[in-house]
Order: structure tokens, then C-alpha cells, then sequence
């Protein structure tokens, strides 16, 4: 089962995916994580799905490797879905059972959230096969060194952040 984990693995190519600056892939990342949060719509979840399929197609990784990599966190993301359909109150109830209870707002937060997940573990995952370990720490140090006047270790974050990724299996 673990040979299957993807997490924080790096696929080396030639594309201009991988030729692009760490620091710009993670405004870029934290930017679309913001969007997938303030999304409030199919329509914007469909323009998000968009924009991950056209990183994906640049990038070249595949869309069997994003989708093996969402795997691991099946069970959290069912759950997860599980969670929002049963125990969300709303005005329209659609079905009922003791304390469980079906209702539109459930149905679509189940939704929303399953999407939102998926995505977001998605697009991270991109931005890891694209990136080296060494040149995501970096890029991480060189993002926040402006910290360093406030005496933030940012150096020592970093390398715990890179030793982090070196035991993902």
C-alpha cells in the first residue's frame, strides 16, 4: 500500500512547469488555494477544475499520478463528505432518519467541501512533482527572508520543512 504514495515525490522534466521560479509556484498555489476557499459556486469550482487541467496538461505529470495521490486521504475526504451531508441544518430537508438529515444546504456543502479537498490536494501535489524538495525549501527561505528582521528562523523552518519532506515515504 505505501509503494502507491505519491506525496511530495518529483517527477524531473523539461516543461515550463518545471523551468518556473519555486517562489512563483507557491504565490501561485497559495493564490489558488485562496480561490478554491472564497469559490461559492459550481461554476467557480468548474473554473478551478479548469485551471488545474491546464497545469496539468503544461506540466505534463499526468492526471493518473494527481489522482492516485488523493488515495491516502480517500477515507478523510468521504468522511469529510459524510460529515457535511448528514449534519448540515438547512430549510429544505430532502430525507430524514432519527438524528440524520438530508437537506439541500447538506447536499451541496457535501459537495463544495468534496470538491474543495480534491482540488486543493490536487493542485498542491502538482506544485510538489514539479519542484524539487531542495528548490521548494528554498524558495520557501527566499519568500519569507523578509521575516528575518523580525527574528523569525526562517533557515531553521525551512530545513525542518525539507527534512519533513525527505521521510514522506
Amino acid at each position: 500500500m505505501l509503494k502507491d504514495i505519491t506525496l511530495g515525490q518529483y517527477f524531473p522534466g523539461d516543461t515550463p512547469a518545471h523551468k518556473l521560479d519555486p517562489r512563483t509556484k507557491i504565490l501561485l498555489v497559495v493564490l489558488y488555494i485562496t480561490a478554491l476557499f472564497t469559490a461559492g459556486s459550481f461554476l467557480a469550482y468548474g473554473l478551478m477544475a479548469l485551471v488545474l487541467a491546464a497545469c496539468v496538461r503544461i506540466s505534463k505529470v499526468g492526471l493518473r499520478a494527481l489522482v492516485k495521490g488523493l488515495k491516502p486521504v480517500l477515507f478523510i475526504i468521504v468522511f469529510t463528505g459524510i460529515l457535511n451531508l448528514f449534519f448540515t441544518p438547512g430549510e429544505g430537508e430532502l430525507w430524514a432518519w432519527g438524528p440524520f438529515h438530508i437537506t439541500d444546504t447538506g447536499l451541496r456543502n457535501a459537495a463544495f467541501m468534496i470538491l474543495r479537498i480534491m482540488l486543493l490536494i490536487m493542485g498542491t501535489f502538482l506544485m510538489t512533482y514539479t519542484t524539487s524538495p531542495i528548490s521548494l525549501t528554498d524558495g520557501l527561505e527566499r519568500l519569507l527572508s523578509g521575516l528575518k528582521r523580525f527574528h523569525v528562523p526562517v533557515h531553521e523552518l525551512t530545513m525542518i520543512m525539507s527534512i519533513a519532506l525527505r521521510f514522506i515515504p
